[in-house]
């Protein structure tokens, strides 16, 4: 993944995906989505849920964001509250 984005709102730390969604998701919708999350696009979280990252943003805290693929699989992006590590993966990898 070569992911190249301007003043994002924080830092992803070591970028991983797990087999499943590496081998899965297209690598294109993978770098639009990672974009998105850098920016604070938490992509199809309810309401409340964006406000759980906002606030992670401001006070620390574990990141969230759902998106979708054009064909309709659902994947994940998580960062971790200390911004260590950002994982790309399936619900079904968690």
């Amino acid at each position: 993944m070569s992911v190249i984005t301007v003043n994002p709102r924080f830092s992803l730390g070591r970028l991983m995906i797990t087999r499943n969604a590496r081998d899965t998701l297209l690598h294109g919708s993978v770098d639009a989505a990672i974009r998105r999350h850098l920016h604070g696009d938490w992509g199809d979280v309810d309401k409340s849920d964006g406000r759980v990252n906002e606030d992670a943003l401001k006070y620390g805290g574990r990141l969230l964001s759902v998106y979708h693929t054009p064909d309709g699989v659902k994947f994940w992006i998580i960062t971790e509250a200390d911004y260590s590590a950002t994982t790309v993966l399936l619900p079904e990898d968690y």
